[in-house]
């Protein structure tokens, strides 16, 4: 069983923001498997199934999306090696993409969050936001929305990113860095 988690907030309020791209991913392979809601209160967010595959998106507020993770992991009895985040990255310019095992938080309290219960040892699929120009705004930045620019080329690099989640699951995470990586997906 695979767990992919994309993190983000609840709310309307929320909904577009640039901390809410992990939430946008899990929504379009929601709806690209056909996955049935199995949802429950314990598990603290919104849970789907497609085969065997669990899509996760915590309704606990980023800052403690690791208390809905862990209740799924234990749950479904999944190990470490089995679960994926999807997640907003200021270090990283707008669209682009990077995938990884392990490493730290970077200051992502979504990431400190889950770091905190289960570990480092995950698969993270890292999707660049950019950065304000100064570090006291960053907190305002990536709740804002994404700019009417950025808007333009949302929905394809959603799509490609859910091309590259898919290509993980049988793939070497070496391989998919290789073919799915990018520096910005303007160029793509």
């Amino acid at each position: 069983m695979l767990l992919i988690i994309g993190l983000g907030n609840p709310g309307s309020q929320y909904e577009h923001t640039r901390h809410n791209i992990g939430f946008k991913v899990i929504d379009k392979m929601v709806s690209d498997f056909g996955a049935r809601d199995v949802s429950k209160s314990s598990f603290y967010g919104e849970l789907y199934k497609a085969n065997d595959i669990l899509l996760l998106k915590p309704t606990t507020y980023m800052n403690l999306s690791g208390k809905s993770v862990l209740a799924v992991k234990n749950f479904y009895k999944i190990e470490l090696e089995d679960i994926m985040v999807i997640h907003d990255d200021i270090d990283l310019p707008f669209s682009a993409l990077r995938f990884k095992k392990g490493g730290g938080h970077g200051g992502h309290n979504g990431l400190r969050s889950i770091d905190g219960v289960i570990g480092k040892e995950y698969y993270r699929v890292r999707m660049g936001v950019g950065k304000p120009e100064h570090k006291s705004q960053v907190a305002d930045y990536v709740l804002h929305n994404f700019s009417a620019e950025e808007q333009t080329i949302l929905d394809e690099w959603i799509k490609y990113t859910v091309s590259a989640i898919e290509a993980l699951q049988n793939r070497t995470l070496d391989e998919v860095k290789s073919r799915f990586s990018l520096k910005s997906f303007e160029g793509k």
